[in-house]
């Protein structure tokens, strides 16, 4: 490495994956900083002397991106245009020796809760009191707030245990004090992430505190939208719905991952829940807070899933109306338990499954926003685009949801990173258009 004080070393991150791996680049980024490193993510030019890939081994896709970006870091290495290549995250923690062996040229690898060591091996002390503590990446109005690591759950299909460990929980207190530094910077809607929010404050207070983390989150001036991610069906903490419809700053959207509906592939997938119980989870939600959005995440193609299965996960998704739903193929992954099953249905099939759900997912979504057109919501500016400026509603997460297209002529004012209110004068399949109000 190259000697500090003679060149200061220049630190290029990169992220792959999930938002919950965005926040793993995000500390380790504000670490960095706090060390004198000039640090960047995702840099479009090549003037980082070191570079950290960090990955995600999720799915098949996932780690073939994974080992592609690692593999065009390492070529980069090998012409003399890096001095250090290191690479951290899912698929480091999952497959390590045989990276090793395969992509010696990486100066090493670290797991997913190895970033001391990383640290270390840059010459630089991690400090613990800026645990909490990032850099955004994010437009700076909002941000992903991961309020748990790990996960406890059995399901069939997920690796997420073999590479995040155990469920833990981070305290109340801290992530109040972290969504206080948030707001203080700008920051005006935390999404709440987690590889299960259902399990909140089982494993750091005995009992579920999903209700009470939102309602001290709400209290926090300055943050005006609490969104949340990534709950599990099983025991949801129905508290939380009433927090929700009490108060105006959590956004009355819900990411639940259903994966199926079929008995029969619910028990395969070892998911803890019935088609019954799912289906009265859904009627509740929606009796409880009338105007939530709920998007959900199915999986197409498990295996033992039959032509039956997949038509009735079909007539399901037609009949329940999802506000958002997004669908992969089953990707048969090593050590878990779905690995021990045959991958009986073929690749076109499991394709020809979950192209089909879009299809309907698509008339669906059509049909959602032209009941929308004629009201006003209040949408939140992201970015400016194409001629248009585009935010989003407290019923869509960015990226993955929604938007709300403003034109941008010469008579519109919208700053990014502010809240306006908007008419919906026209839809199309994903998104409404409008004119401020």
């Amino acid at each position: 490495m190259k000697v500090r004080g003679q060149k200061a070393n220049k630190v290029n991150v990169i992220t792959l994956g999930c938002s919950k791996n965005l926040v793993d680049s995000e500390v380790l980024m504000g670490q960095l900083r706090a060390n004198q490193f000039d640090v960047t993510h995702e840099a479009e030019t090549n003037d980082a002397n070191i570079v950290i890939v960090n990955t995600c081994g999720f799915i098949d896709n996932a780690k073939q991106e994974s080992i592609d970006t690692i593999l065009r870091y390492a070529d980069e290495k090998e012409a003399g245009r890096l001095d250090k290549l290191y690479v951290m995250g899912c698929l480091s923690q999952r497959y390590k020796d045989e990276l090793e062996t395969e992509i010696p040229q990486v100066d090493a690898y670290f797991g997913t809760l190895e970033m001391p060591q990383l640290m270390k091996k840059l010459e630089a002390n991690y400090q613990h009191e800026l645990v909490g503590e990032r850099l955004i990446t994010t437009p700076s109005h909002y941000a992903y707030f991961k309020i748990a690591e790990g996960c406890n759950r059995p399901c069939s299909f997920c690796a997420i245990p073999l590479m995040r460990g155990k469920h833990t929980d981070r305290s109340i207190e801290d992530l109040v004090r972290e969504a206080k530094r948030l707001a203080s910077m700008g920051t005006k809607e935390l999404i709440l992430i987690a590889q299960d929010l259902t399990y909140y404050g089982l494993q750091a207070y005995g009992e579920r505190k999903l209700p009470d983390l939102l309602r001290h989150l709400s209290d926090v001036e300055g943050i005006e939208w609490i969104r949340m991610q990534y709950a599990y069906p099983s025991q949801f903490p129905m508290e939380a719905l009433t927090v929700m419809a009490e108060r105006e700053n959590i956004c009355k959207y819900l990411d639940m991952p259903l994966q199926h509906i079929s008995d029969n592939m619910l028990k395969t997938m070892r998911r803890g829940i019935s088609k019954r119980r799912t289906i009265e989870l859904v009627d509740t939600m929606r009796q409880r807070v009338p105007d939530i959005a709920l998007r959900t995440t199915l999986i197409a193609g498990h295996p033992g899933e039959t032509q039956q299965d997949f038509e009735e996960l079909y007539q399901w998704v037609e009949e329940t109306k999802f506000d958002r739903l997004g669908i992969f193929t089953y990707s048969h992954e090593e050590s878990t338990h779905a690995y021990t099953l045959e991958d009986n249905v073929p690749a076109e099939v499991k394709q020809d499954r979950a192209d089909q759900i879009m299809e309907l997912q698509q008339g669906i979504s059509l049909e959602l926003n032209e009941q929308k057109v004629g009201n006003t919501y209040k949408v939140l500016f992201d970015r400016k685009e194409s001629g248009y400026f585009v935010g989003r509603t407290q019923y869509d997460s960015p990226e993955v949801d929604n938007e709300v297209l403003v034109p941008a002529t010469k008579d519109t004012h919208v700053r990014l990173g502010d809240f306006a209110m908007v008419q919906i004068n026209e839809a199309s399949d994903f998104d409404l258009y409008g004119t401020l109000v």
